[in-house]
């Protein structure tokens, strides 16, 4: 480890931010103990335990300079003289220190859907997490036995956090590590006319942000995560275009979408909207304006009372869009581009097609927008009143 100077409170207050990621500022008077910031200006006393492993001991100025570096000095003594047991750290400790490094090495939606999923499916409190066995994760697993997807999803989750805390030496053996997922079935739910109506119709008498985010699905067909987690920076009014980066796509690819009068109007509404509180986010949380919105379980299960229809889902809205841009003839290369699938194109498109097929997919939303406003009647025309 290179030489640096001395960590100090003056130093710490003025060291500069990441552009992304993380960085971190390794203290010049203890070795192996320093400070990790991330681009959102999170400092985070680390200590170096051993190659690619680190125990963060608490945030600045949480935690005061002086009291963390003493605290590095009391575990990298034990741990010299055999004496560090980080296995007894429990559950709820753990789970934070994973949270932070998740905040600070994943995408924001990332670490929204672990800290959900880890606080309320698994909620071991103060249990040690080596105590924690293969039979404990199964038990609160089947208790989501009716929503396999969830379920899969839950164990994937726990099964990362549980060989993060085997690199930190919580634990030695992983108590999900022969455990198999669900075989999934791939949904090919797609909404009827009538059911995509009556799905607007709800949407539009559902008080608060929910109905917009729904009605935005509808409108784009993107996902519900990127639509939620969206920012005043990423549309253009000027352009009519919705610009979302990698950060935030499933695909890790920036997606550039023309969206149509409808749309504009409803995101133009939701910028000006007090609702919003001030937050850079279109849809912020209830809880925090520098969160987004993720009251998704009780707002739907109040959606689905309104809409009455079948067993649905909301990624359905998805499907839905992308089969009837098949149903007006969009060519299918234009269609996928605008759901940002990744095989929409080769490497090769990549690297030698530059261009942005913008004029033929804003054809696309313009056709889509128009078969709405017909399907819809009148409950689409208030979209585009004065």
């Amino acid at each position: 480890m290179p030489q640096h100077p001395a960590l100090t409170d003056l130093l710490l207050r003025a060291a500069r931010f990441p552009e992304r990621g993380t960085a971190t500022v390794w203290d010049g008077a203890l070795k192996h103990f320093g400070v990790r910031i991330n681009a959102g200006g999170a400092k985070t006393f680390i200590v170096l335990l051993g190659s690619g492993r680190r125990q963060a001991i608490g945030r600045y100025p949480v935690i005061s300079l002086a009291q963390a570096r003493e605290k590095a000095k009391t575990i990298l003594a034990e741990r010299t003289l055999g004496k560090h047991r980080p296995n007894n750290i429990s559950w709820k400790k753990a789970t934070n220190e994973y949270l932070d490094w998740i905040r600070e090495n994943r995408r924001i939606h990332t670490h929204h859907e672990y800290a959900r999923t880890l606080r309320r499916y698994f909620p071991f409190g103060e249990t040690r997490v080596a105590e924690i066995s293969t039979a404990d994760v199964a038990k609160k697993l089947d208790k989501l036995k009716d929503t396999p997807s969830q379920k899969n999803h839950a164990a994937v989750y726990a099964k990362a956090f549980f060989n993060w805390a085997i690199r930190q030496e919580y634990l030695k053996d992983n108590p999900l590590q022969h455990y198999k997922q669900s075989k999934k079935t791939r949904r090919k739910r797609v909404l009827t006319d009538d059911e995509l109506r009556a799905v607007w119709s709800a949407a539009g008498q559902i008080d608060g942000m929910f109905g917009s985010i729904v009605r935005l699905l509808i409108l784009t067909g993107q996902r519900r995560g990127e639509i939620a987690a969206l920012l005043r920076i990423y549309y253009s009014h000027n352009q009519q275009t919705v610009c979302l980066p990698g950060e935030l796509t499933k695909n890790h690819l920036e997606h550039t979408f023309p969206v149509g009068p409808m749309a504009s109007r409803m995101l133009m509404e939701q910028i000006v909207s007090p609702t919003r509180r001030g937050s850079e986010f279109l849809f912020p949380s209830r809880t925090s304006i520098n969160r987004p919105f993720n009251g998704w379980s009780k707002c739907k299960k109040e959606l689905d009372k309104l809409a009455n229809i079948p067993h649905w889902t909301l990624h359905d809205i998805r499907r839905t869009f992308r089969t009837n841009l098949g149903r007006l003839r969009v060519r299918p290369d234009i269609a996928e581009r605008l759901v940002n699938h990744a095989s929409a194109r080769t490497e090769m498109e990549e690297t030698y097609d530059r261009y942005t097929y913008l004029p033929e997919m804003r054809e696309a939303m313009e056709s889509w927008e128009a078969f709405l406003r017909e399907l819809v009647g009148e409950l689409g025309q208030e979209q585009l009143a004065a």
